[in-house]
């Protein structure tokens, strides 16, 4: 069974983007090469910022669409995570 990832990219203009993929480098390549998501191609280069491993599609794409409605701060929070800057609770629902 193949790994399924989700994603978040920081753009070069400081906005977040969070994408669903089965292998993070070739996608994270194609947004750098302005052949991701329309909303990277104006925004590189990209950075990987945060990655999450399912071992389903449909569990990657429901936890895609919960991040995508994170607001900005608990995005931050989530990639701060990841950093080891962050509070434990970084994937709490408190804004």
């Amino acid at each position: 069974m193949s790994d399924h990832y989700v994603y978040v990219l920081e753009c070069a203009d400081g906005t977040y983007y969070t994408g669903y993929t089965t292998d993070v480098e070739r996608r994270v390549d194609e947004h750098d090469a302005g052949d991701g998501a329309k909303y990277t191609r104006g925004r590189t280069p990209v950075s990987l910022v945060h990655v999450e491993t399912y071992d389903s599609r449909s569990a990657a794409m429901s936890r895609e669409h919960e991040v995508k409605t994170f607001s900005r701060a608990r995005k931050e929070r989530l990639v701060a995570s990841d950093r080891g800057d962050a509070p434990s609770d970084a994937t709490a629902d408190a804004e």
